[in-house]
């Protein structure tokens, strides 16, 4: 009887957590859109801070080096100081080398969910079985907004940590996502992959 008591107490721990997780991620990658800014530190090795705009599958961003646009038929890539402008299909694999490392599909987890008065909600997700790339997340979620705050993602033996700050929810058009091709006409070079 104990033991179907623990069980049925980590169930709802996990319905709550995947509960959670699912409205942070709608407000991410839902149809309003969203933006946020970023901080990445990838085991120290590659540290990079910008700024994303996602929409459903488009995304844009803004780094120091690059600066991306995704509208979901087409990916251009700007390397800044290199003036080139690589081409991809929306959803190639290519277009990013680390792209394939961090596959994410929600139903792939397990979820659980602890509540840290001082910081937020940790909602941890550990891979199912046979599942590859991420292996295990850790999202921090604001305790009133729900917006996340905090990523740490393990692929392989390797940590990940994403910081995630001014994060808005709405009032972003489909334009943002499309490539302005007349602002980068003169001494851009184009290599188109698709």
């Amino acid at each position: 009887m104990f033991s179907l008591g623990i069980q049925a107490q980590e169930s709802a721990n996990a319905q709550q957590a995947r509960k959670m997780f699912d409205e942070a991620y709608q407000m991410m990658y839902g149809p309003q859109g969203s933006q946020l800014q970023y901080s990445v530190n990838i085991v120290g090795l590659y540290k990079t801070q910008g700024t994303i705009w996602t929409k459903g599958k488009k995304s844009k961003f803004i780094d120091e080096k690059y600066v991306a646009w995704n509208d979901d038929v087409t990916y251009y890539r700007l390397e800044r100081k290199k003036k080139t402008i690589t081409i991809f299909g929306a959803h190639s694999e290519e277009r990013d080398k680390y792209a394939s490392k961090f596959k994410f599909s929600p139903d792939n987890y397990t979820y659980s969910i602890k509540d840290a008065p001082q910081k937020g909600y940790y909602i941890t997700l550990k891979a199912k079985k046979n599942v590859k790339g991420i292996k295990e997340a850790r999202v921090l979620l604001d305790h009133h907004t729900h917006y996340p705050i905090n990523v740490r993602v393990k692929v392989g033996i390797f940590h990940t940590t994403i910081k995630i700050s001014n994060f808005k929810v709405g009032g972003i058009t489909d334009q943002l996502f499309v490539f302005p091709k007349s602002q980068y006409e003169n001494g851009y070079k184009y290599i188109d992959k698709r």
